[in-house]
């Protein structure tokens, strides 16, 4: 394959809009979908192209600016001196804004008396949901609490993790094979194989090689198979598969030009490149953003977007977490369904196209995970990954003492 050569490839359009057959929506990744439809590849975007000169130095502030927006600097709360039982002026901020986004815990009888007679599917994010964000992003672990809390709500309700980072990677770190994953931003799903069985209870059926051994998946003009991951066979769908090559040589190209930054780290999320400068001096920040983008002038088919203290290069395609929500609740059956309510727990800007799509589909609601006010389309909020464990294991118990 010629990567130089595909670089330069035109950004493909198509005015078509995005429905359920252009999604490519089909039965191989999950029970109780309609019959295979053909993927598109007019899922491509088109990225306006500026002319390089005298807005160089504008675009540059522009992406300090992006930079610092998405990762706010933490202050320690401090209660006034005078009054120890007084709150900090953030801690004061923080209810304030709670108004608006209540916590997802004290407003737990209201979600589950509106659960009531529906069928709840949950989605996760990992990163800052499930583990802590730390310094290192290969020392991301979540607890065993935090694993038994999922491996149990799992039980109950079709859970998927949805992530930024690759799905190998974020399958290492939760490790429990009875959920779905969908790493790099969504591009890359994996969803486990079941036996047989008519039975629903946790909103999803079963599938296995026998029943779908004509049903393979349309990934890059062709039909793959069932494959073998860690030992078992599951379905994959990766709607930017042709990108691998590509990503790759950016990664090692990137790794190179950000080597003598200090702090800086680069990781292949194989559908996507994350640079992360958490750990760099912000006065190296712009430095770290111009790197990224003088790459990017030789790769028109990628794009940039931001997360907390991390540049993400993806392929210019029209995918997100919040098509990867839809796609997998409609390779569920629980598509335009008025007995389905899903749930989107995340804390990441990446996180808002999931927020969004539940929001503006008035079908479920997005849970922010945030210490700090910020404007979201999400509904409820919770503090921190212990909230989210706890909301986790309320869920249970819900679902357990509903069903006596």
């Amino acid at each position: 394959m010629d990567l130089k050569s595909n670089h330069s490839s035109p950004v493909l359009t198509d005015s078509t809009p995005m429905n359920n057959s252009r999604l490519g929506i089909h039965s191989a990744l999950l029970p109780y979908s309609p019959p295979v439809a053909a993927f598109s590849s007019s899922l491509l975007l088109t990225i306006p192209r500026r002319k390089a000169g005298l807005l160089d130095d504008v675009r540059s502030n522009c992406w300090l600016d992006a930079m610092k927006s998405s990762s706010p600097t933490h202050k320690k709360l401090t209660k006034d001196s005078g009054n120890d039982s007084a709150l900090s002026d953030s801690e004061v901020a923080y209810r304030n804004w709670m108004l608006k986004y209540p916590s997802a815990l004290a407003t737990f009888e209201q979600t589950t008396n509106f659960a009531k007679g529906k069928r709840v599917a949950l989605f996760l994010d990992y990163d800052g949901t499930l583990s802590p964000i730390v310094d290192n992003p290969d020392q991301a672990f979540m607890s065993n609490a935090m694993r038994a809390a999922v491996r149990a709500v799992a039980k109950h309700f079709p859970t998927a993790i949805i992530s930024g980072r690759s799905r190998d990677k974020v399958y290492e770190f939760v490790g429990l094979s009875e959920l779905y994953y969908a790493g790099s931003h969504g591009m890359d799903i994996m969803g486990p194989v079941r036996t047989i069985s008519n039975d629903r209870t946790n909103g999803f059926g079963s599938t296995n090689k026998q029943n779908y051994t004509n049903l393979l998946i349309p990934l890059a003009n062709k039909l793959i198979p069932f494959v073998q991951y860690q030992g078992k066979e599951v379905n994959l769908f990766q709607p930017a598969r042709e990108f691998v090559l590509m990503i790759d040589e950016v990664f090692r190209t990137l790794v190179e030009i950000t080597k003598d930054i200090e702090g800086a780290k680069v990781e292949n999320n194989k559908f996507c490149v994350s640079v992360h400068y958490r750990n760099v001096h912000e006065k190296s920040w712009k430095t770290v953003g111009e790197c990224v983008h003088d790459v990017l002038k030789n790769y028109p088919r990628l794009r940039l977007t931001h997360g907390r203290k991390v540049l993400e290069v993806r392929p210019v395609l029209s995918w997100d977490k919040g098509k990867a929500v839809e796609f997998l609740l409609k390779s569920l059956g629980l598509s335009n369904c008025d007995d389905v309510l899903p749930i989107y727990v995340g804390d990441d800007r990446t996180d808002e196209d999931a927020f969004k799509v539940l929001r503006e589909g008035n079908r479920g609601y997005g849970i922010l995970v945030s210490s700090l006010p910020k404007e979201s389309n999400a509904f409820y909020s919770l503090r921190d990954p212990s909230e989210v464990m706890e909301f986790l294991s309320s869920l249970v118990m819900w679902k357990k003492s509903s069903a006596l």
